[in-house]
């Protein structure tokens, strides 16, 4: 029995120490965040598990970030614009060499196990391609407390997608495998990209969950996209996009969660934006809902 027992325990010890000989590569986009970039960057260089290459990929900064960057060992891309965050993170994913990719916000810091807790995670459970962990939240100096509907996503999550961003960007790896099957982050949303393609992603993989906070998130600042209007308009336009493209592969079930969604949110954006004279904003969501009721008429 305890010869069985030390054979299963070395298997599963070895199955972890071949995962730890995968490059990691971590892609930070930034703009204008030369002053908070530093705890990024070392939060990563300082990670347990050593194999990793750092990409920097700097949108268009017209601060300090280019000086900064070079005290540390990493790879650094400088963007000639602004393009946004879609842009500067598929450009971080066309240089990366490793067959799992980390995100980091140049604003948010890893704890030290971040990456070897995450790895020893798919040793685990190979049949996961995503995982995320828990985070830490803080607005200015003061810690917050998560309300229920932010609790991360686990398992699938398509049920959750559809209503709020569920997987937090600073917190997950994923297998290339994921971006081969959907795609990279859609470069015409300049807001609500993550939302967007966390949609894509929750039609096809499930997510698993680190029950354990190894990040910290610094948020509540005026520069952050997630405190910018119109979110809602390019939810509504993602939900759209999904429900069309994939219209004739979405079961019955998820047309319903996706269109209703969509119907949902729309109904709140137009009571919204008439009551604030938005005649763009309604003449936009207008414009994109004929465009997709034409296509499906087609079908």
């Amino acid at each position: 029995m305890f010869k069985g027992f030390f054979n299963f325990a070395l298997k599963e010890k070895m199955v972890i120490i071949n995962s730890m000989k995968e490059l990691v590569s971590v892609i930070i986009p930034t703009y204008n965040r030369a002053s908070l970039l530093p705890k990024a960057i070392e939060s990563v260089l300082k990670q347990t598990y050593r194999d990793i290459e750092l990409i920097i990929v700097d949108d268009g900064s017209k601060d300090e970030t280019s000086k900064i960057i070079t005290r540390y060992p990493i790879k650094y891309t400088r963007l000639p614009k602004n393009f946004g965050p879609s842009f500067a993170r598929n450009r971080g994913l066309l240089k990366a060499r490793g067959n799992l990719i980390a995100f980091l916000d140049s604003d948010d810091i890893f704890l030290p196990k971040k990456i070897e807790k995450q790895l020893a995670f798919f040793a685990k459970n190979p049949h996961f391609k995503i995982v995320q962990t828990e985070e830490i939240w803080f607005k200015g100096n003061r810690r917050l407390n998560p309300k229920k509907y932010h609790a991360k996503a686990e398992g699938f999550f398509l049920d959750r997608a559809v209503k709020l961003c569920v997987v937090s960007i600073s917190t997950v790896m994923l297998k290339r495998e994921v971006f081969d099957k959907v795609g990279l982050f859609d470069e015409s949303f300049p807001l609500c990209e993550d939302y967007e393609f966390w949609l894509r992603v929750a039609l096809h993989y499930p997510i698993g969950l680190i029950k354990e906070p190894l990040v910290v998130k610094d948020g509540g600042r005026a520069d952050q996209l997630s405190q910018a209007k119109g979110l809602d308009f390019y939810r509504i336009r993602a939900l759209l996009k999904t429900y069309f493209h994939y219209y004739p592969f979405l079961k019955p079930e998820e047309r319903l969660l996706i269109l209703g969604e969509a119907l949902r949110k729309s109904a709140i954006f137009l009571k919204g934006a008439k009551k604030h004279g938005n005649l763009r904003g309604l003449f936009e969501l207008e414009k994109y809902w004929q465009k997709y009721y034409n296509i499906l008429s087609l079908l």
